[in-house]
């Protein structure tokens, strides 16, 4: 009668511990589903931002201005 008692304890272990793992991942796999989702967005996003980038850094400078040869003209103040 006790070894009965024992093996019934036992069975309920491994059927629970098996039974609890299952449960386990599948309600995990949802969020796992999610945070997966979410690295291949970021992923993406630091790829555009990199193009960005690589496109700013290459562009050639703006050529400067030229300097105007302007003379002042002379100004009569009080005429």
């Amino acid at each position: 009668m006790d070894i009965t008692i024992i093996g019934w304890v036992w069975l309920g272990i491994l059927v629970g511990t098996i039974l609890g793992f299952m449960l386990c991942s599948w309600l995990t796999q949802s969020k796992v589903s999610d945070l997966e989702s979410e690295i291949v967005h970021h992923i993406f996003v630091r790829d555009s931002l990199k193009e960005e980038i690589i496109k700013l850094d290459n562009q050639a400078k703006p050529k400067p201005r030229k300097r105007r040869n302007i003379k002042a003209k002379s100004i009569k103040v009080g005429d």
